[in-house]
């Protein structure tokens, strides 16, 4: 067995597709704006963000499409530069929630939300694991 990938299920496809396009920086493996689902990985990456639409999936399931309440996942990307990865990202219109900062002796963090309301971590490694 192995994990595909995991999807983020969110209610305005656009809104979150262009956040993690044009603010975030990740690259579409095709362009699908309009959803109902895409697929987006950092430059150079392999793992990814991956997008489905809320209704669509509600549909499939036979449920109706709800918003959750509260915080309901956190996507964490890797920055080798924090400080310069948040300027730009401000600079292309997003809002820090917190830092950057001290997470702990071995990375800065900063924290953003996305269009549907999920958390995004942004971590700059000083130390490698050991």
């Amino acid at each position: 067995m192995e994990l595909a990938q995991v999807r983020l299920l969110v209610a305005d496809f656009p809104s979150c597709y262009r956040f993690y396009r044009d603010v975030l920086g990740l690259k579409p493996q095709f362009e699908a704006e309009q959803g109902p689902y895409a697929k987006l990985t950092p430059e150079g990456g392999v793992a990814g963000v991956a997008l489905q639409d809320r209704a669509q999936m509600a549909q499939v399931l036979g449920e109706l499409a709800a918003e959750p309440t509260g915080y309901r996942s956190l996507v964490v990307l890797r920055v080798d530069d924090l400080d310069g990865y948040c300027r730009e990202i401000t600079e292309r219109g997003a809002a820090l929630l917190h830092g950057p900062a001290p997470m702990t002796d071995r990375m800065r963090v900063a924290h953003l939300m996305d269009p549907a309301g999920n958390l995004v971590e942004l971590q700059e490694w000083l130390l490698l694991r050991g």
